[in-house]
């Protein structure tokens, strides 16, 4: 069968000038065959290169805590607070960000969106120095906050270029890619630490500086909009009044909010858990990479193992190890064991990358379950099959959105315990108790044989 260059495709599978792509099909064997396929993974190789930069600069503050040491007077408390503040402008900025791919193009806000990250890069560079005000330091970190929402407009754009039977891969290599950015920034941190020296945070959001620029330049070169992408606002507000919506958004709380929380919080906790062992930063640092990047390999194979076992029973079987995991973290804290306590958070990092694949991976089988239900009532296949894809699209914008809060929470969590008892005993406790009411719910909703459950997913 001879294939020819499908309308919206110049020859050899080139996009027109101007980056716009007005008939994207997909789903079309043809068209996907004749060059679209080469066009979306150009446009997902450099989606993830702007948003791997993006979540290293929503953590950097994870990094700038460990050098901020007695001559700024700022105590454990204190930085916690300053690892929140980021977690929590990143959660509120996914709903907007991921509508304005549609308003102003997915190549367009990629563009934009990373020439964003000079803001909280060059900020932090240059004006992070002892006697800078406390104040100052949570207007540094809430600027990192931007970074947070790239990852839900770049999930939004990637979503649009895939046909069906593709985007759950497609999408679990642009979320990898992106939440190893929380690893590499460790990495950096690490690195300036073992040369510079503590004194010099600046140069580790200064290596950024560059980088950025990069991302920005690469997506206006070879990124596209596709025009006909549209906003179903609707979809969010029908979204919101299923109930699926709020316990799956729960369940990601569970999951990719320990992620991040852990992201943000894992290099303090060494430091004031184990002020002997960890008495540099540059100890601390040297650890603090390898769960974020364990937990960012282990989110592809958890929607792999959930493709082939079923998301809800990956997802829950995972919130028991989380829960076993917090529960060994406890135990090393109460007893004092270094090796233990590395031992359980890694296994916190794995078992909660994995449930972020396996999350998501229920949100389409809610729905398509739903769909099936309503063909089986004499409802149109093809209405349903469509309702079934706006509702799953608008569930994953909110709970990206609700999940990343849960960074928050981890964040306040560690706080206040080791406010009120010295050590982080209390947060622990709070994350078993999270991950048994996650367990529960999996069960009660999704597992458990009733009438009316979900089927498949």
């Amino acid at each position: 069968m001879t294939l020819t260059t499908p309308p919206g495709l110049r020859e050899g599978g080139r996009p027109p000038r101007g980056r716009r792509i007005g008939d994207w099909r997909p789903e079309d064997p043809a068209f996907w065959a004749a060059g679209g396929a080469r066009v979306a993974r150009r446009n997902l190789a450099f989606s993830i290169f702007a948003e791997h930069i993006g979540f290293s600069v929503w953590t950097l503050w994870s990094v700038l805590v460990l050098f901020l040491g007695p001559a700024y007077g700022i105590d454990p408390a204190g930085k916690f607070t300053l690892t929140a503040v980021p977690a929590l402008i990143g959660s509120a900025l996914r709903i907007p960000y991921t509508l304005a791919v549609a308003r102003f193009g997915g190549r367009n806000w990629t563009v934009f969106s990373a020439a964003l990250l000079l803001v909280p890069a060059v900020a932090a560079a240059f004006l992070i120095r002892p006697g800078v005000s406390y104040t100052t330091l949570l207007i540094l970190a809430a600027t990192a906050g931007v970074g947070g929402g790239n990852f839900a407009s770049s999930m939004a754009n990637i979503n649009a270029f895939y046909p069906q039977h593709l985007k759950g891969r497609a999408l679990g290599i642009n979320a990898g890619g992106g939440n190893l950015g929380v690893a590499v920034v460790q990495l950096v941190g690490l690195l300036v630490l073992a040369t510079a020296g503590r004194d010099h945070p600046g140069l580790v959001a200064g290596v950024y500086i560059p980088l950025i620029v990069l991302a920005a330049l690469a997506s206006a070169l070879y990124m596209d909009n596709l025009t006909q992408v549209r906003n179903d606002r609707r979809a969010m507000r029908d979204a919101c009044r299923d109930a699926h919506t709020w316990i799956m958004s729960t369940l990601y709380i569970g999951t990719f909010g320990s992620f991040i929380g852990f992201g943000f919080a894992f290099g303090q906790v060494l430091q004031v858990q184990f002020a002997a062992e960890f008495d540099t930063p540059v100890k601390a640092a040297g650890l603090t990479f390898l769960g974020p990047a364990l937990g960012s390999v282990a989110r592809p194979a958890g929607g792999w193992l959930a493709d082939r076992l079923g998301g809800a029973a990956v997802t829950f079987w995972t919130f028991v190890a989380m829960a076993g995991s917090a529960g060994l973290v406890l135990t090393a804290s109460l007893r004092g064991s270094l090796a233990l306590f590395l031992t359980g958070f890694v296994l916190l990092f794995v078992f909660s990358g994995a449930g972020n694949g396996s999350t998501y991976k229920m949100i389409p089988a809610i729905f398509r379950a739903k769909a099936g239900r309503a063909v089986a009532d004499g409802g149109d296949p093809r209405a349903a099959e469509h309702e079934a894809r706006r509702l799953s699209g608008a569930l994953i914008g909110i709970a990206g959105a609700v999940g990343a809060f849960g960074g928050v929470l981890v964040n306040i969590a560690f706080r206040q315990s080791f406010q009120a008892y010295g050590t982080g005993d209390g947060a622990y406790l709070a994350f078993i108790a999270f991950y048994a009411v996650c367990c529960a719910i999996t069960w009660l909703v999704y597992l458990r044989p009733r009438p009316g459950r979900p089927e498949g997913v």
